[in-house]
């Protein structure tokens, strides 16, 4: 493989493309500067302004969300896994019909594997932009998103309307619903009861990972981090590790299975027999099935990545070991 086909498959954190208009509450007071990112896959976008970096899915989708303070992402839910961890800044992540289950705070290098089937919403509550980047269950992630019914209500008095085909359309830009095309129905009471309204005793000790924590146990060896074995036990159809300076040789190898490089800290130095490229914090990189490659920090000081790879589980519900 040649540098430049590499380089096709990497996504450098400052080559990102947003979109402001990605959700039904990009008009929306409070959730209207948020930033969205597809990297790898269709993503959910419901917006055909949305950039798709790496169309290619290794049965997941990556994307990222970033926000400036204060800033927040609607509640919603997800029929696969959602996942995030924090890039950049200090997240606030709360659930339920109303927001009202329960939160919890993460902080950069920390993971929340959402349980799926619930309405979850997130808020930067830092000081300056924050970045969260995301792995979606499934080549279609889920199918889209399903919205709280005062999200879709809110989104008509800013313009937005979103059609049962799950497109937005924005009325003041003078769009409409195609006439064979109705408005996507909101959920109603009795269907609004299957929705589980979990407090954090339940969430927290078996959806949410510490950076810090898994960077203890990367100390010899890379830390699994959701998986069948991994701290939050789990099997979305991809399973995800955390690296250190110490976790793996630097000798090249390969794997049978799709491989996303996603560097938390510091410099890492991807190597393969057609050359090699320094990945950065906010990086992904897609690496090919079979191809032999080594990965090591490029620097001294502090060196972490999530690597997350395909498995041979349908993509479905979050917490499928609990």
């Amino acid at each position: 493989m040649t540098p430049q086909q590499m380089e096709s498959r990497i996504v450098r954190y400052g080559d990102l493309k947003p979109c402001k208009t990605a959700f039904i509450d990009a008009h929306t007071p409070g959730s209207d500067q948020k930033e969205n990112f597809t990297i790898i896959g269709a993503g959910v976008s419901e917006s055909p302004d949305q950039h798709v970096h790496i169309r290619e899915t290794p049965g997941f989708n990556i994307g990222a969300a970033g926000q400036p303070p204060k800033c927040r992402n609607s509640l919603h839910s997800h029929r696969t896994a959602e996942v995030f961890f924090v890039l950049k800044g200090r997240w606030r992540f709360f659930w339920g019909r109303w927001g009202k289950a329960g939160e919890v705070v993460l902080e950069e290098g920390d993971i929340f594997n959402i349980p799926t089937g619930i309405f979850r919403g997130f808020e930067n509550i830092g000081k300056d932009y924050g970045m969260i980047m995301a792995i979606l269950g499934g080549d279609d992630a889920g199918g889209g998103v399903i919205w709280a019914p005062q999200v879709i209500e809110d989104a008509k008095d800013h313009g937005l309307v979103l059609g049962r085909n799950g497109k937005l359309y924005d009325t003041r830009k003078g769009q409409s619903l195609p006439p064979d095309v109705p408005p996507m129905p909101l959920l109603t009471e009795a269907e609004l009861k299957a929705y589980p309204e979990p407090t954090t005793a339940d969430v927290i000790p078996h959806h949410v990972a510490r950076y810090w924590d898994l960077v203890a146990l990367s100390d010899r060896q890379p830390a699994k981090v959701i998986g069948a074995e991994g701290r939050l036990r789990d099997r979305p159809g991809f399973e995800v590790e955390l690296l250190s300076r110490n976790s793996i040789s630097p000798d090249e190898y390969s794997t049978p299975r799709h491989e996303i490089l996603m560097p938390m800290r510091g410099h890492w130095r991807l190597s393969w027999a057609g050359g090699s490229t320094v990945l950065n914090p906010g990086d992904t990189a897609a690496i090919p099935p079979g191809l032999q490659h080594s990965l090591a920090p490029s620097m001294t000081g502090e060196a972490s990545l999530y690597r997350v790879r395909n498995t041979d589980d349908p993509a479905g519900a979050t917490g499928r070991l609990l």
